[in-house]
C-alpha cells in the first residue's frame, strides 16, 4: 500500500561519548523512509541543495524509496550539527542551517496525491496544511511535530491537528502542548483536538499508545551498544506507519496499532546502534522479524497468576474461620 512522507533530508554532524560522524545522511524523511521501506514502497517528498552527494540519493533509491518528489534546486542543503553528552537523553544543538529547506514549498507529483498512508514529519503547520490540501481521498495520516511550533505556530497545528489520524510526539512536547503533566491525560487532551490516535514517544522508556479509549503501554527494546540516538523517533515512526501500510486498513484496529508500535520499537532499537543511519541502511528484513520475535516474547508472560492463588487461598481460609465462628 503507498506510503508518503514529507519532510526534510539533510546533513548531519554528530558527536557522542562514543565518537563523531561528521557530514553522515540525516533528515527526518530520510530517517523514516529507510524504516518504512523494510515494510512497504516509499514516496518522498523533500528538497535538497546541489551540494547534497549523489551517493546518498542513490542509497535511498537502493532501499526501494522513490524520489520523483525530492527537489534539488540551486544553494545548500540543510544541515544540523549537534552533539550528545552523559546518558545521551537529548541532543544539544551546536548550529543549524536550513538553507534551501527554508523556502521548501512541498509539491507532490500527481502518483503521489493518492497515497493511502501519509506521513507529515516535523516541519511547520503551513507545510504540513499544503501537503493535505494535496493529497485526494481519505488517507490515514499521521503527523509530527516539536516544541519550536507548539510555541510559534499553536494555532496553525491545531488546525492541522483537527485533518490527522493521529499524533507522534514525545513526552516533553506533548506536556507543553497539552500543559497537561501526566502523559495519559496529556494524551487524552490531544484526543479532543481531533486525532483518534496519539502515540507518545518516550525514548529509553519505549512508547504510550492511546487510541480512543483504550491505552497501550510498549517498553524499548533493550540494546548494549547505543552510539548514537539521532533520527531514533523518525525511525519508530517509519517503522509504525511501514506497518500499518503493510496491513492496508484505513481504519487500523486496536491490534494493528499495537503491532505498528512494536515494530517502531524495534526498528528505533536498531537505528541507535550505529551513528546516523548506519545500521538500518544495512537491515536486513529477516533481521527485523528476528528481534520482533524477541520482543514479543520478552513482553509474554507465562503460569498462572500467583496473585490469582493467593487470593483463592485467602477466601477459602476465611469461609473455613467464618464457619469455625459460627
Amino acid at each position: 500500500m503507498s506510503l508518503l512522507v514529507v519532510g526534510s533530508v539533510a546533513i548531519d554532524t554528530i558527536e557522542s561519548p562514543f565518537g563523531s560522524a561528521p557530514e553522515v545522511l540525516g533528515g527526518s524523511a530520510t530517517h523514516f523512509a529507510l524504516a518504512a521501506s523494510l515494510f512497504a514502497p516509499v514516496r518522498l517528498v523533500g528538497v535538497v541543495g546541489e551540494d547534497f552527494p549523489g551517493s546518498y540519493l542513490e542509497l535511498l533509491r537502493q532501499r526501494g524509496v522513490c524520489l520523483e518528489g525530492l527537489q534539488v534546486v540551486p544553494g545548500r542543503s540543510f544541515r544540523w550539527t549537534g552533539r550528545y553528552q552523559g546518558t545521551m537523553a537529548q541532543a544539544e544543538t551546536l548550529s543549524v542551517e536550513l538553507n534551501v529547506f527554508g523556502d521548501f514549498e512541498p509539491a507532490l507529483p500527481p502518483a503521489y496525491r493518492t497515497s493511502r498512508f501519509v506521513f507529515l514529519a516535523n516541519g511547520s503547520p503551513h507545510v504540513q496544511r499544503k501537503v493535505l490540501e494535496q493529497v485526494e481521498g481519505d488517507p490515514f495520516c499521521l503527523l509530527d511535530t516539536m516544541n519550536l511550533w507548539i510555541e510559534i505556530e499553536r494555532r496553525a497545528l491545531l488546525q492541522v491537528l483537527e485533518r490527522v489520524d493521529a499524533l507522534v510526539i514525545n513526552d516533553e512536547e506533548i506536556r507543553e502542548l497539552t500543559q497537561r503533566a501526566n502523559l495519559i491525560a496529556a494524551a487524552r487532551a490531544v484526543l479532543e483536538l481531533g486525532p483518534r490516535t496519539v502515540v507518545v514517544k518516550k525514548g529509553e522508556h519505549g512508547a504510550l499508545l492511546v487510541h480512543q479509549d483504550r491505552i497501550f503501554a510498549a517498553p524499548a527494546f533493550p540494546v548494549e551498544r547505543v552510539l548514537d540516538p539521532t533520527g531514533a523517533g523518525d525511525t519508530f515512526a517509519g517503522g509504525f506507519m511501514g506497518t500499518l501500510a503493510r496491513l492496508g486498513r484505513r481504519r487500523p484496529s486496536l491490534q494493528d496499532l499495537k503491532q505498528a508500535v512494536c515494530a517502531g520499537v524495534v526498528c528505533a532499537s536498531f537505528n541507535v546502534e550505529e551513528f546516523g543511519p548506519g545500521r538500518v541502511l544495512g537491515l536486513e528484513p529477516h533481521e527485523v522479524l528476528e528481534r520482533y520475535r524477541a520482543y514479543l516474547a520478552m513482553l509474554q508472560v507465562d503460569g498462572e497468576p500467583v496473585l490469582e492463588q493467593v487470593l483463592l487461598a485467602a477466601g477459602s481460609e476465611g469461609s473455613r474461620a467464618g464457619a469455625a465462628a459460627g
